[in-house]
């Protein structure tokens, strides 16, 4: 992935309401959400639930599709695990082999709530 790719794409997210399309679209799955169901969800207006929708969709983090008369939008999973490739090549000084990563500098589980996990490296560096 291209670093004006990744850029694009932090961009779009660094907003209060288009990180929230975008989790609520990454916990819909492939299957996706209406843009009337993501409205709802969030107490979104339509005019402004458009414009964050475009700047997803441009970014290529979500994609659209119809169904009917609906519009369907999902996560693109393809772009998200690219971006977070991105950021965590390399991670710890170390190759860029996904399974020395994920050893490495997996999340830990936070002492305090098990459910909630930390970015911090398991290996200290």
């Amino acid at each position: 992935m291209e670093k004006k790719d990744v850029l694009a794409g932090l961009a779009a997210l660094a907003q209060e309401t288009r990180l929230d399309i975008f989790r609520l679209l990454v916990e819909a799955g492939p299957e996706g959400r209406s843009a009337g169901s993501i409205a709802e969800a969030l107490v979104v207006a339509p005019a402004t639930l458009s414009f964050h929708l475009s700047t997803l969709t441009h970014a290529g983090l979500i994609v659209q599709r119809r169904e009917s008369r609906s519009l369907i939008y999902s996560a693109d999973f393809d772009r998200m695990t690219g971006i977070v490739g991105f950021l965590s090549e390399n991670c710890c000084g170390r190759s860029a082999d996904a399974n020395i990563c994920i050893a490495v500098c997996a999340p830990t589980p936070d002492a305090a709530n098990t459910e909630k996990t930390t970015a911090r490296p398991r290996c200290g560096c």
